[in-house]
């Protein structure tokens, strides 16, 4: 073999449904590979053969497979480096191979449920100040996006279409034709193997926490929480009696190394796809590690997916619970996020060892969400205009992204850093040394620019001075108008701290 090319490995054969018209080439190309790293077909450093050798073996047009590579790199499956080639670089646990044999699991409507016997508030402009069109705390889905037509049409399609049944005794865990659709969705867009028993429907992701934190939890737990990070749902489960421990957080998302292994631990809460506040995206390699630990610890992950649905480089990266064949982990989500935030209405995924003391509590604390607005949903994803809303969506904040970076480039005289701007509603905007971030804010206040410092959101982690960005519920001339005010506070930073 010629020095420095690489075997195709186990001659990777032509992946399935490459001749399939309701999929694209290239998401059949990246399953393929990351289903044969997941099966540990693909070794972690395997070197991959070139994208020319494979695109020119399974006669796909080469871009298609750099799509692909480019997708499982974002995903952190592989790495590929510059005069080296393509690797994997997923280190795949003993156990989740195990496990995933284990997984082939019956049809949901088959199982069988069993019953399972704040030190720092947040900046105080956050609360205040979160709404569409305030630079820079609007970390919000833009209302205005919502075609309001559209959602009058499905609100009148869903009461049409209601029985009088449906609006007198919709089950504790919601209205079976909108959790049908959501799992639907879930199947396809974000990789999670659920039906719709699967789901429950709350008014929203701390909805969600707080029924997972009185069906889990008992006196003398403890919770993981990542540092920095949410401080509601420290709150949250502060409320239900259990005690928080701070696990840190760095480029690839929470540290598995520092997951303790004690009998105590009852749950962990993260935010994998993009990590508030640092926007990080926790690796493969760091997911199954949690995944490995939630199954030997018979302790819970709670995946808070706050705004997993707009990725801007490439297409929302799938769940941690998609890779879940333990069945520990509770998929939380929400169309507060996606469509507006009064709507109150969100969604979890639930081990099949939750559902029956979930759907106790739900019985006794209410079923508080309104079954007009379930209806509703149910008709706007099952026509196509949910995903349509989306699309949309993501190009709308995308350019409003753009439109503050564009600003700081340009007046902000190179004096900071970005990170996680790669998706959701937020980035973080990095000081330059020296400078501290609630003084910045402070100035910002000042200026007419609300923003967060990252200390707020820290107990014990030591970070870099930094603040959030939140851009997606500002108009194009808010993000514009605002993007240029903070450049210029940016640019002379240094010369007021000197004065």
């Amino acid at each position: 073999m010629p020095r420095g090319k690489a075997s195709i490995p186990l001659d990777l054969p032509r992946p399935p449904g490459l001749s399939d018209d309701t999929r694209s080439k290239q998401e059949c190309i990246a399953e393929a590979i990351r289903d044969a790293i997941l099966n540990r077909l693909l070794a972690g450093d395997t070197a991959l053969p070139s994208t020319r050798t494979l695109a020119e073996r399974w006669r796909v047009a080469r871009g298609t497979v750099e799509g692909a590579f480019d997708r499982l790199c974002s995903e952190g499956y592989i790495v590929r480096t510059r005069g080296s080639g393509t690797r994997v670089s997923a280190v795949v646990p003993d156990t989740y191979l195990a496990s995933s044999e284990q997984a082939q699991r019956a049809p949901v409507h088959e199982r069988k449920d069993t019953v399972v016997a704040s030190r720092e508030r947040p900046y105080p402009a956050a609360e205040n100040a979160a709404q569409a069109g305030v630079p820079f705390i609007a970390r919000l889905a833009d209302p205005d996006l919502l075609r309001m037509r559209s959602w009058r049409k499905h609100a009148g399609i869903g009461l049409t279409r209601a029985t009088p049944a449906d609006l007198s005794s919709t089950l504790p865990q919601g209205d079976g034709q909108l959790r049908e659709q959501i799992a639907e969705y879930l199947r396809k867009f974000r990789g999670i193997p659920c039906g719709a028993d699967d789901v429950f429907i709350t008014t929203g992701i701390r909805n969600s926490i707080d029924l997972i934190a009185r069906a889990v939890l008992r006196p003398g737990n403890a919770v993981l929480i990542e540092d920095p990070g949410y401080s509601s749902a420290q709150r949250i489960f502060e409320l239900a009696g259990a005690a928080t421990i701070d696990i840190p957080v760095d480029r690839e998302g929470i540290e598995t190394a520092a997951l303790p292994r004690r009998s105590d631990v009852a749950a962990a809460y993260v935010t994998p796809a993009h990590q508030s506040p640092l926007g990080v995206t926790m690796s493969v390699s760091r997911r199954l590690e949690l995944l490995e630990w939630a199954s030997q610890s018979h302790a819970w992950i709670i995946e808070d997916d706050y705004d997993g649905e707009f990725s801007y480089q490439a297409a929302p990266l799938p769940a941690l619970k998609s890779l879940d064949v333990h069945d520990r982990v509770v998929y939380c989500g929400s169309f507060n996020k996606t469509l507006f935030s009064g709507l109150r209405v969100g969604f979890m995924v639930l081990p099949a060892e939750l559902r029956v003391p979930v759907a106790t509590i739900w019985r006794v604390t209410g079923r508080s969400v309104a079954v007009a607005e379930q209806l509703a949903l149910a008709s706007f994803i099952s026509s196509g205009d949910f995903a349509k809303h989306l699309r949309a969506s993501r190009h709308a904040y995308l350019q409003r992204r753009n439109s503050v970076l564009q600003q700081l480039a340009r007046y902000g005289n190179d004096r900071y850093a970005i990170s996680g701007e790669h998706a959701g509603f937020h980035f973080m905007l990095w000081l330059a040394n020296g400078v501290d971030d609630r003084a910045f804010v402070a100035r910002a206040a000042q200026a007419g620019v609300a923003l967060q410092p990252l200390s707020a959101f820290t107990r014990k982690a030591v970070l870099s001075s930094g603040v959030v960005v939140g851009y997606t519920a500002l108009t194009i001339a808010q993000a514009l108008h605002a993007g240029k005010t903070l450049g210029h506070l940016l640019a002379h930073t240094g010369d007021c701290d000197d004065a």
